[in-house]
């Protein structure tokens, strides 16, 4: 299969549906080529969306799909495998081996958690091990809360955390110890720090219970917090001269852009967590639709030009 479009947007989370949207409503040719693998599917609930507070990730998804679909735009499933410039635009080819042509690219393929390799830590993550307050803080309120420290970021997600709840403690494990004013900023909002390596998330009754330290001490927990280490996902895409770069807040790796959404490369924008890792859904949301109008000015300059110099002949 081989077809041709405006614009291919590489990944159907909230930034590159919310951009195909705005793009189908343009009147422009757009198609969404999803790989089926969304961040945030393991939590229950899509939170601070308004009017949509709530909503299981997928099901946001659906509505959005179904929207695009209503604008003559279309969703094809399956990762891709290689991108290049080609013929003025670029070449994307899937796993199936189909073809996409396009004028332009836009990438929201988001971002990979890397989390700390403690055993059990990753079967609980979206539900109760958790690192973003703002998207889950509110189901944790009032609960016994632990911060995995992992680096000198680790104070200030304790020091968050704290406005949910009055009982948060600093699980120091890899992190270093706090200063004496990080300290002493710890101690007069109530946050215990408890030193030692946590060897082991701890579940009953499917619901995470605490962590055993490695001196064999439990902590007994109801929610676990941690700041993954985040990595914009480039798979496929490296053919187009597209690199992964140090974020300047030191969480990881992300794919640059200015504040419109253009990359490094011309003719490819980027959106979401794939450039922004700390968006939450609607700030990528918002970063979809500024990136698609960006493009499609583009693209409107371009086909001007083209009939100037028509016109001219």
């Amino acid at each position: 299969m081989s077809e041709q479009v405006d614009v291919v947007v590489v990944g159907g989370g909230a930034a590159g549906l919310s951009a195909a949207v705005t793009l189908a409503r343009a009147r422009r040719s757009v198609l969404v080529v999803d790989d089926g693998t969304p961040r945030n599917s393991p939590a229950a609930g899509v939170h601070g969306v308004l009017g949509q507070e709530g909503v299981p990730p997928l099901v946001l998804l659906e509505r959005g799909r179904a929207e695009l679909a209503g604008y003559g735009g279309s969703v094809l499933a399956g990762p891709v495998v290689a991108a290049q410039r080609a013929d003025g635009g670029f070449l994307v080819t899937l796993a199936d081996r189909t073809s996409l042509q396009a004028r332009r690219l836009l990438v929201a393929t988001g971002l990979a958690d890397e989390l700390p390799d403690v055993p059990g830590l990753r079967e609980r993550w979206g539900h109760d091990v958790l690192h973003c307050p703002y998207c889950h803080g509110w189901e944790v309120r009032d609960q016994p809360i632990g911060v995995l420290g992992t680096s000198e970021r680790s104070v200030h997600q304790a020091l968050l955390f704290r406005q949910w709840s009055d009982d948060v403690v600093l699980l120091q494990h890899t992190a270093p110890d706090p200063t004496p004013q990080e300290a002493e900023r710890l101690a007069a909002r109530g946050v215990r720090v408890v030193p030692g390596r946590v060897v082991e998330v701890l579940v009953s009754d499917g619901r995470l219970s605490g962590v055993r330290l490695e001196s064999g001490e439990v902590v007994a927990r109801s929610a676990l917090t941690v700041m993954p280490r985040f990595a914009a996902r480039l798979d496929g895409l490296t053919g187009l001269g597209l690199t992964a770069v140090p974020h300047e807040t030191g969480v990881g790796q992300h794919i640059a852009s200015d504040l419109i959404g253009a990359s490094s490369v011309p003719g490819v924008w980027v959106a979401g967590n794939a450039t922004d890792p700390m968006a939450q859904v609607t700030t990528a949301m918002a970063a979809g639709t500024r990136a698609a109008a960006a493009l499609n000015w583009d693209l409107i300059s371009e086909e001007t030009d083209g009939a100037v110099t028509a016109a001219a002949r």
